[in-house]
């Protein structure tokens, strides 16, 4: 059995992950932050640029399915170890590198190491929490993401400004080391391990790939999950470009308006996700509560994206718009996982998980190069508006895709 919510170890694995999070979207962002001044030292074009920040998803997926399949074998401690430590070593060498090609081989070895580590955050944290209780400590630590997005955009372009922007690159090794030394000895064997092979064994039943894959409540999750993940991508690639070359801001005030922005992500994802657990709580159907709760919240940054194009050339009015779109997005990426906990086998849980992570991922090639096609062909801030508006478009047709689609109660059950 789960442990009850309010444990201390629970929480405390919580916590854990929620700064393991933090930090691997760190080392996402940090290629997006250094945009400017890494595109004036190597002489690249925006299409170039793109290509680059494309690199980190090439392999992402082929990772995540694998880490997600070694999940269900092996314990996530060991595993989460690991990737910290090989994220670390991949950004020793883009420190020190002038080539592209030695930049793009890091980054997509990076993208491997760090493509399973949601789903296995997920899988480990499932274990803590029953069914009802997962929204909220899922959210917390979806929302380490958002607190390394704002220290990234308020500390890198200071280290960019005073040491140059390749020593980013050494600050997070530095850190990702730390942290590993510190979950080493927090995170015993014992109460965690007894914790996952009570669950493992509480679900014995394993199922056909295929018919998992095409249950209604696994695709509508895909689906959802990856239009998230196009704005994802395209916020963390270039959206600190668009504040500073198509807004016109210096590189620390880009920093902080994209910190500022995330910033507003927080509260919103945490508050979101409670509004839906209080639902679950109350007797609502997972279907409204986490289904058609998850996806009018996409429909609704899909429009506040697209509104972007259209709206007056304020900054004060595009920045609220893009702050507005990403608050809504990140409860994707708590609800979508704890629907495919609750309709799929803790024995399958791992690698449906990396599967559906790993899906969404393929938004994040797109998502970079089709929007530095645009920002190449449409001089100023409109080429990166176009981009905003073709996401916006997306998020709507997911949304309303998961409205449909996602429905717990019609969904495959297992015997816990």
């Amino acid at each position: 059995m789960s442990e009850p919510s309010g444990s201390g170890r629970a929480w405390t694995i919580t916590a854990l992950l929620t700064v393991f999070m933090l930090i691997n979207f760190l080392d996402k962002i940090a290629l997006g932050l250094v945009a400017v001044p890494m595109m004036d030292e190597l002489h690249l074009t925006p299409k170039q640029f793109g290509d680059v920040g494309s690199g980190f998803f090439w392999l992402f997926a082929i990772g995540g399915v694998f880490g997600g399949f070694l999940a269900d074998r092996f314990k996530a401690r060991a595993l989460i170890l690991g990737m910290v430590l090989l994220w670390s070593l991949c950004q020793l060498p883009v420190a020190y590198t002038a080539s592209i090609g030695s930049i793009i081989v890091c980054r997509a070895i990076l993208g491997v190491a760090q493509g399973p580590a949601w789903p296995i955050a997920v899988h480990a944290l499932a274990k803590w929490f029953p069914d009802n209780r997962r929204n909220l400590p899922i959210a917390i630590v979806a929302q380490g993401s958002a607190i390394g997005l704002i220290a990234a955009g308020i500390v890198m372009p200071l280290i960019t400004a005073k040491w140059g922007w390749r020593a980013n690159f050494l600050v997070l090794a530095a850190i990702g080391c730390v942290w590993a030394v510190i979950w080493l000895a927090v995170t015993g064997e014992g109460a965690q391990d007894r914790a996952a092979d009570a669950d493992a064994a509480s679900e014995g039943v394993v199922l056909p790939y295929s018919q998992l894959l095409f249950d209604r409540s696994v695709l509508g999750c895909a689906i959802t999950h990856f239009v998230g993940y196009w704005s994802l991508a395209l916020t963390l690639t270039w959206l600190p470009a668009y504040f500073q070359l198509g807004l016109g801001y210096d590189g620390i005030t880009s920093g902080w308006l994209y910190s500022l922005v995330i910033a507003l992500m927080i509260p919103l994802g945490i508050g979101l996700a409670w509004g839906s657990e209080r639902l679950l709580q109350k007797g609502i159907p997972s279907r409204t509560a986490r289904g058609r709760y998850l996806s009018a919240l996409l429909i609704m940054a899909g429009l506040f994206f697209a509104v972007i194009y259209v709206s007056p050339h304020a900054d004060w009015l595009r920045v609220g718009l893009i702050a507005l779109a990403l608050g809504c997005t990140p409860i994707v990426y708590s609800l979508g996982p704890a629907v495919l906990a609750e309709v799929v086998p803790a024995s399958q849980r791992g690698s449906m998980l990396a599967i559906n992570n790993s899906v969404a991922s393929l938004a994040g090639v797109a998502a970079p190069v089709v929007t530095g096609l645009f920002i190449q062909g449409v001089p100023g801030a409109q080429g990166y508006e176009l981009g905003f508006a073709l996401c916006g478009a997306l998020m709507v047709a997911g949304g309303l895709f998961g409205f449909w689609l996602i429905d717990p109660q019609r969904s495959l059950r297992y015997a816990t």
